[in-house]
């Protein structure tokens, strides 16, 4: 089928997420073809470095032999598998053991899901379960973080806080609320570490106590570093403080680790950087590098007995007809051995060369901040580097920067504030990586002309 025929097709029948409908139309989509390693071919034969591993989650890169033959060996042997019944696969059985074994603390008990969506919004109905097992009703209340992404179903949509996702869909919710982000360069407090966790703690205790105190306050949702937002990455300590005032305060702390899991921050989880154990841990993306649709949401001793033994013989009505999926569990477990056999190491060598590449652009005219840990960075741009003032919107910032960086061969993510987010395959070698930065200077100086980007320039 010809390249034009696929774009009419796609015009006239593919919904696709997080999109202006009518938008797309008038563009058309870019197909790809293929892709090996950490490079993407289109239909057009124009090829490109991923920046960013697809949607944050190709952490093994593209094209790994092992995982093929691991996933067609599992179609041929057992295509599918139902967890329901007391019935279950040997991969999803082995994945969950290894997960487990290697999660942070007492997280040894995995449900698994189809992504980080509804493993968000596994997290909440199981939250809800265990506080009504203990008989503490009244813990209804949810908080997570501005800026935060949680998902786009109903529930994890509520949960997010990125106006996109709340606009026309009637949420969040009543019982969802949020506490100002970290985001250390834009904090109104300054840069200083000690200030902005101090400022943070003091949130969150005053949304505490405005919605009651913590018996009615059920569960605090936090990303070690918020993705969608923009790459805001909290200073250090920052996380490790509102999980001992959680724990402090019986307030279930839930770690979401979609983006930032296996290997995106250097360690298989970011949670490990500070020595933080959550209540539950909720991962996907890198869980299978995308080869395969799968999530998980990861319970603490504590949290999986107590909704046992609230249950006793009763059933616990939660789940998914996907869940366990042996297909995905057979990708996971073979994209986990590769995570082990050198993906991880290689990742964090690459990691630093991505920080000090993106440290050289710094004085760039349009760049006002630098920030990532390990492969999950971002550059924040902008036209006034005193004030701080971010792209006009008549600059189209999400749009253009997105296409001038893939006419130069590049995926990167270019978010509507002027922020470019990237996160590579963990298999980057040296040159892909001084390649990624070379094709975003590139990128920036045609930026840097663009007219209506020009007549804001201070």
């Amino acid at each position: 089928m010809t390249s034009n025929s696929l774009v009419e097709l796609d015009r006239a029948h593919l919904v696709h997420p997080v999109s202006s409908f009518r938008g797309h139309e008038r563009a058309g989509v870019r197909v790809i073809a293929s892709a090996r390693g950490a490079t993407v071919t289109d239909s057009t034969g124009h090829q490109l470095l991923d920046g960013f591993a697809g949607l944050w989650c190709v952490n093994a890169g593209y094209g790994h032999e092992s995982i093929i033959e691991a996933a067609t060996r599992q179609l041929r042997q057992l295509p599918y598998a139902t967890g329901y019944f007391g019935l279950g696969s040997e991969p999803a059985i082995r994945l969950a053991a290894e997960l487990a074994d290697r999660s942070p603390g007492d997280l040894n008990h995995v449900f698994f899901t189809l992504g980080g969506s509804d493993a968000v919004d596994s997290a909440v109905r199981y939250i809800r379960y265990y506080w009504n097992a203990l008989g503490r009703t009244k813990k209804t209340q949810f908080i997570s973080v501005a800026q935060g992404y949680h998902g786009s179903t109903t529930t994890g949509a509520g949960l997010t806080a990125l106006p996109a996702f709340h606009t026309g869909f009637g949420v969040p919710f009543d019982w969802q609320h949020k506490i100002p982000s970290h985001y250390i360069y834009r904090n109104p407090i300054g840069p200083d570490p000690d200030a902005v966790i101090g400022a943070s703690l003091a949130h969150l205790k005053a949304k505490v106590t405005e919605l009651g105190g913590a018996e009615h306050v059920a569960a605090f949702f936090v990303e070690p570093i918020q993705g969608s937002g923009g790459v805001l990455v909290p200073p250090a300590g920052w996380i490790k403080a509102l999980r001992d005032y959680c724990k402090d305060n019986d307030i279930l702390f839930v770690a979401d680790e979609v983006i930032t899991g296996f290997g995106r921050t250097g360690p298989l989880f970011a949670c490990e950087d500070e020595g933080v154990v959550p209540d539950l841990l909720t991962v996907a993306k890198g869980l299978t590098s995308g080869y395969a649709p799968m999530g998980a949401l990861l319970m603490s001793e504590k949290v999986y007995s107590t909704i046992a033994d609230g249950a006793g013989d009763s059933l616990v009505g939660h789940g998914f007809t996907y869940s366990a999926h042996p297909v995905s569990a057979a990708v996971g477990l073979e994209v986990l051995r590769l995570y082990e056999s050198g993906l991880l190491e290689n990742g964090r060598m690459a990691g630093r060369r991505l920080m000090a590449g993106l440290e050289s652009l710094r004085e760039h005219p349009l760049v006002g901040d630098i920030r990532g840990r390990g492969m999950l960075a971002a550059v924040e741009l902008v036209v006034d580097k005193e004030k701080k003032t971010p792209l006009p919107p008549a600059a189209l910032p999400a749009r253009r920067i997105f296409d001038r960086a893939w006419n130069n061969g590049l995926i990167i993510r270019a978010f509507p504030q002027g922020v470019l987010g990237y996160a590579p395959p963990l298999c980057c070698t040296e040159s892909e990586i001084d390649a990624i930065i070379e094709k975003t200077r590139k990128t920036l100086d045609e930026t840097l002309d663009d007219p209506d980007v020009r007549a804001h320039m201070a």
